[in-house]
């Protein structure tokens, strides 16, 4: 299998590495494969690819799509590095209002499943990160939904005090405010 599946502290939320084949010429990786991901607790289908570039110390986040639209989301680096954040929002989860991050880099390769029930936001730690991510659900702009970067009660530790928002973002309401429909449903098969 040319990936490795680690679970982090919220078991949910899953890193995945990649078998970089490396060379004189380059490299080369799989990015994807079903049956793998299938096999490594990921049973997601992909509808829509998305292709982000921002400037370091830009912040985006932290986004979600209620129900019936949730999005689970791959997200991978192409070139650059982002301090990569997934917030669980499940009420009734052990792990409610928790947080996990992960370093993506275009270099190490690393993608980081983020499951529906989660908000979702990275750092750009590099000028010109590109951001990929595949989703599970395609956009719809009546069920995006999103909770405020600095919220205390979830106190993520960015590595950066002032980063740069979007209006969009600056604007966002607290976990307890924000549109959230997600409820847990105890122990995942896995």
């Amino acid at each position: 299998m040319p990936f490795t599946f680690k679970r982090l502290g919220i078991p949910d939320v899953v890193l995945v590495e990649p078998r970089i084949f490396r060379d004189e010429r380059g490299f080369f990786l799989e990015t994807y494969k079903r049956s793998d991901f299938r096999a490594g607790g990921i049973p997601a289908d992909f509808v829509q690819q998305n292709h982000s570039r921002s400037r370091k110390d830009v912040l985006r986040g932290l986004h979600y799509q209620v129900a019936p639209m949730a999005q689970g989301k791959l997200v991978r680096v192409s070139r650059g590095a982002i301090f990569d954040v997934a917030v669980d929002i499940r009420k009734g989860s052990p792990w409610f209002g928790a947080w996990v991050s992960a370093l993506l880099s275009g270099d190490n390769g690393r993608m980081l499943w983020v499951p529906p029930g989660f908000a979702h936001g990275f750092l750009a730690i590099d000028d010109d990160t590109d951001v990929h991510y595949a989703a599970t659900s395609e956009y719809s702009p009546e069920h995006d939904s999103g909770i405020i970067w600095n919220d205390p009660e979830i106190a993520v530790e960015w590595p950066v005090e002032s980063p740069g928002v979007s209006d969009k973002d600056a604007r966002l309401p607290s976990l307890r405010q924000a549109r959230n429909n997600f409820i847990y449903k105890g122990e995942e098969k896995r």
